[in-house]
């Protein structure tokens, strides 16, 4: 019994040694170096570990939906939800235009209003992201003057004004599910 616990342990540690190694395989053909596996690693992990905000996100969508354009970036101060970082919402926001909506359309709405384009919401985790859409699927439900299109992707939610077209709409929806 002792001599298997023993057995066990060491194969334990030996394993545990061969996971911590510094250097890498390149498979490229040419020996590679301790410091670049290690400089590799900590790149990836850097990018890996940036939380997606709703900046990036919509940089990302802007990039594919030329017709995009920064509205406003919501801080906790002025928020007309007063959601922004309160528990189980979301994290960050950005509001958007969308050059192809008439003035006309949104004539005497709030600059940073939805109806303008739309906006990104980012949270925490996918669940609050699916919590929040559903939350304003009910909403449309019983006031269907307040439509929009709502699409989420991980821990992030895009809602884009019911002035755009169902083709116009799916443009945004394409760019989200880029987001990874």
């Amino acid at each position: 019994m002792k001599q298997s616990l023993t057995t066990a342990g060491a194969t334990l540690l030996i394993a545990t040694l061969a996971a911590c190694s510094s250097t890498k395989a390149d498979t490229s053909g040419t020996p590679s170096s301790p410091d670049a596996a290690t400089h590799s690693v900590t790149a990836k992990q850097d990018t890996a570990s940036k939380p997606l905000t709703a900046s990036t996100a919509f940089d990302k969508i802007s990039a594919v939906v030329t017709s995009a354009k920064l509205g406003g970036i919501v801080t906790a101060e002025n928020d007309p939800n007063h959601l922004l970082g309160r528990p189980n919402q979301y994290t960050s926001k950005v509001t958007f235009t969308d050059s192809r909506i008439k003035a006309s359309d949104v004539e005497g709405t709030d600059k940073d209003d939805v109806d303008r384009g739309g906006a990104v919401e980012v949270f925490a985790d996918a669940a609050g992201a699916q919590a929040r859409a559903k939350y304003i699927e009910t909403i449309i439900k019983s006031m269907p003057a307040f439509t929009e299109y709502d699409y989420v992707q991980g821990t992030t939610l895009v809602r884009v004004s019911q002035y755009l077209t169902p083709a116009q709409a799916g443009e945004y929806k394409a760019a989200a599910a880029k987001l990874g």
